[in-house]
C-alpha cells in the first residue's frame, strides 16, 4: 500500500491494531520477559537515559587519518560519518536523517544526523531493554517498520525512527526465538542474517549454512528449512514462509534491482581449497525456486569435501552473474538509486568486500561497482574504493555493507574500525 509518513505514528497509537499483529507470537518464556512487556506497551526498564558513543577524540581522529589512504575515482571524497562500534549492515530511515545499524554482538545502533550536515551527531543503542543476539540484518518495510534479523529470531519495530529515543519501543515478534532455524543447527559460524523487503511486500532473509561444507546427511534438512539459501515470509507474523533460493553457501548481502525486481545476492566461498579457488559469487535470482549449485560447485570449482566432485552436476544450476577474487569475502550490496553520482553509476550496484583471512596474500577490504547491461544482467565489475588493506598486508578497516543516502551519497560500514564512512561526489 502507498506509504504515508504519518502512518507509523497512527499505528503506534493504536494498540488494538498492533495487538492483532502480535496474536501469532510465540508463548511467553522466561527469557522473553522484556519482549513480552514491550509487546503489551509496558515499561521494561526505568532508565530513560541511553549512553551515547563518543564522536570526537583520539579514535575519531585516527579513523579520519586512515581515510587519507583510500583511493577513489576523480571527484569522489570519503569522510567519517559516524563512530559506530562493530558496525555491520545498515538500514537508512525512510523519513529522517538517521539509520539503524546491525552488529554481530548484542546491539543495534540508532545513528542520527540531527542538523543535516552529512555527519552523525548521535549514536546510541536501539531498544536496549531487549537482549539481541547477533542482530546483523536490518531493513525497512514499505510503510516504515524496522525489521531486525537475528541469528535465530526476527523482530519488527513499528515507527522505529520516530520512537527510538527511549529504551522501550513497540515490537512485533515475526519469528520467535529458535524458530528461524532448528536450534540444534545454530552455530557461531555463518549466523549473520541479512534481510530485504521484496517488490511483493514479503520479507526475504538469507540463511548461511553453518559448516565450511555441509555433510550429505544435512542436505535434506537444510533444503527443507532454506539453510544455505534464502527464505521469504510475511513481514509481520512470519506466515506463508517458503524457501526462495537454494544452493547457496553463505550469503551476507542482497538487494532487489528496482528496475526489474530481480534479487541479487553475494555468496562467500569455501575455505581451505587454496588462495585462488573457489571464485566469489554475486548471483541474480529472477524467480522463486532457483538452485545456485552449492555444495556441488562454487564459482567454477567442484567441491571435493565429502566427494561432491564425484557426483554428476545437478541439473538447472543458475550460474553467477559476477565472479570475484577468491576469499575476498563479498558481503553487503546495494543498487545505486541516487542522482548525485555520475551517470555511469546509476542503475548499477555497489558491493563491499570484507577481506580475506585464509589466504597467504590478503586481498579485499574494498568496495566494488558493477554496471548492468540493457537486459538487466551484469556487465563490468571494477574497484571503486580501496586502501583499507595497506601495502604491508595490514587491515586499517574492513568494509561490510553499503547503503545509499537520500542525498545520493554512499555509506560504507566497517566493523573492524567501528565506523561508517560517507562517500560523496563533486564534479572536478
Amino acid at each position: 500500500m502507498p506509504r504515508n509518513r504519518m502512518q507509523p505514528l497512527r499505528l503506534i497509537c493504536a494498540p488494538a491494531f498492533v495487538a492483532a499483529a502480535l496474536a501469532a507470537a510465540a508463548p511467553p518464556a522466561p527469557a522473553q520477559t522484556n519482549i513480552d512487556k514491550l509487546k503489551q506497551f509496558k515499561v521494561a526498564t526505568t532508565d530513560l537515559n541511553i549512553p551515547q558513543v563518543a564522536q570526537t577524540g583520539r579514535n575519531a581522529d585516527a579513523i579520519r587519518q586512515n581515510l587519507k589512504s583510500i583511493k577513489l575515482p576523480p571527484g569522489f571524497t570519503i569522510d567519517l560519518f559516524a563512530v559506530v562500534p562493530d558496525a555491520r549492515h545498515m538500514a537508512v530511515a525512510p523519513s529522517t536523517n538517521m539509520l539503524f545499524v546491525g552488529t554481530r554482538k548484542t546491539s543495534v545502533w540508532a545513528v542520527t544526523d540531527r542538523n543535516s550536515d552529512g555527519v552523525a551527531d548521535e549514536v546510541k543503542s536501539f531498544a536496549p531493554s531487549l537482549k539481541f543476539h547477533n542482530p546483523n540484518g536490518v531493513c525497512w518495510t514499505k510503510d516504515g517498520f524496522l525489521i531486525v534479523a537475528e541469528h535465530n529470531r526476527v523482530l519488527n519495530f513499528p515507527a522505529a525512527e520516530f520512537f527510538y529515543e527511549g529504551p522501550d519501543v513497540a515490537v512485533i515478534e515475526v519469528v520467535g526465538q529458535g524458530k528461524l532455524v532448528p536450534p540444534e543447527e545454530e552455530s557461531f559460524n555463518h549466523g549473520a542474517r541479512t534481510c530485504r523487503i521484496g517488490p511483493d511486500g514479503q520479507l526475504y532473509v538469507t540463511l548461511g549454512q553453518p559448516f565450511n561444507v555441509p555433510a550429505r546427511d544435512k542436505l535434506d534438512l537444510y533444503r527443507q528449512w532454506g539453510i544455505g539459501g534464502i527464505v521469504r515470509m510475511n513481514a509481520f507474523d512470519g506466515s506463508k514462509r517458503e524457501v526462495f533460493a537454494t544452493g547457496v553457501r553463505n550469503s551476507v548481502g542482497m538487494d532487489f534491482n528496482p528496475q526489474d525486481g530481480s534479487l541479487w545476492f553475494t555468496d562467500n566461498q569455501t575455505d581451505g581449497m587454496g588462495d585462488d579457488i573457489p571464485a566469489g559469487e554475486i548471483n541474480r535470482a529472477t524467480r522463486a525456486g532457483q538452485f545456485f549449485g552449492y555444495p556441488w560447485r562454487q564459482g567454477r570449482t567442484r567441491i571435493t569435501e565429502f566427494g561432491y566432485d564425484k557426483d554428476p552436476l545437478p541439473p538447472n544450476i543458475t550460474d553467477p552473474q559476477v565472479y570475484t577474487e577468491a576469499h575476498a569475502a563479498d558481503l553487503g550490496m546495494a543498487f545505486y538509486t541516487g542522482k548525485a553520482f555520475p551517470e555511469k553509476y546509476r542503475g548499477g550496484f555497489f558491493s563491499a568486500q570484507h577481506g580475506s583471512w585464509n589466504r597467504t596474500k590478503p586481498i579485499g577490504a574494498r568496495v566494488l561497482f558493477t554496471s548492468l547491461k540493457p537486459d538487466g544482467s551484469a556487465d563490468k565489475t571494477e574497484v571503486f574504493a580501496e586502501g583499507w588493506l595497506d601495502a604491508n598486508g595490514i587491515y586499517r578497516g574492513r568494509p561490510v555493507d553499503v547503503a545509499v543516502m537520500k542525498d545520493g551519497s554512499l555509506l560504507v560500514s566497517d566493523d573492524f574500525a567501528g565506523a561508517i564512512y560517507r562517500i560523496s561526489y563533486q564534479a572536478p
